[in-house]
Formats: structure tokens, sequence, C-alpha cells
């Protein structure tokens, strides 16, 4: 999905509010996890966030999600931010985080999910990619705390 950064999402800098980057993953996250299991889902958790680099006034926010694991009724999903220059199209990572939705069904209880299936190598090697980002993100975190 794309969002324009405008002034009511901004700080006093004109660079994107985080809060407004996190909205913005949760949103892109539900609607893959949505996607993925054809049930309404909910936000169980987001991973570490690091903001890398700012999105300024004037710049799209480009975010994308895909679903990496399952559980039996979680849904995990990688999101990507970066920002695009519209006019002339350079573009810059901005943020990633993992989030886990949990799938509920009509009457809002958690409901089995499908088991994800990578039936082609690219996606056989982004499941893997993000399953050892995570692992490596969660580990840096633990070592910064502990």
């Amino acid at each position: 999905m794309t969002e324009l950064l405008l002034p009511n999402d901004t700080n006093n800098l004109g660079r994107a509010l985080g809060g407004a980057v996190l909205h913005w993953m949760d949103i892109c996250g539900a609607i893959a996890a949505m996607r993925f299991s054809r049930r309404q889902c909910v936000t169980a958790s987001m991973d570490h966030v690091d903001f890398i680099a700012p999105i300024d006034l004037g710049e799209v926010a480009v975010i994308e999600a895909y679903v990496f694991n399952t559980g039996r009724t979680s849904v995990d999903v990688k999101v990507d931010v970066r920002a695009e220059n519209p006019r002339t199209g350079e573009e810059r990572r901005t943020t990633t985080s993992f989030l886990t939705f949990v799938a509920l069904d009509e009457d809002g209880t958690p409901t089995p999910v499908p088991d994800l299936e990578c039936p082609t190598p690219e996606e056989a090697a982004l499941r893997e990619e993000a399953t050892e980002e995570r692992r490596a993100q969660l580990t840096d975190v633990s070592e910064r705390l502990g």
C-alpha cells in the first residue's frame, strides 16, 4: 500500500510521526494476514521496531507485507516500509518489523489458519530470509536488554 505523507502525519521537522508509520504497518500487515487466512485478523504483537531513516513531507510511504509463517491460529507477517521521492523515483528503506495476527471466527474466537505453503524456490527463500531476520532481530534485542 502507499501513503502520501501530508502535514497531519508529520512532526515539527516535517517528517513522518512514528505512530503514523506504525499505524500504516499494522493496516498493511492485517490486510496480508486476512487475505492469507480468509478470516478477520487482529494484531497480537509487533516485534521491535527501528526507524532507520525518515520519511519527509511530500514523499510517498510504500508499505509492503507478506506472510512468512503460521501457527495454529496465528499468522506472522513481515512488513517493510520505504520512502519514495515521487519526483525522482529515488527510494530508501525506512522501517521493518514483524507482526503476529490472530485469525477470528464469526464469534470472535481464535480459529485455525491454513498452513503456509511455499511452492517456488523464491517463496521458500523469502520465508527463510524473514525467519532468519526475525531470529537475528530478537537475539539483538535480547542482548541489548540482557
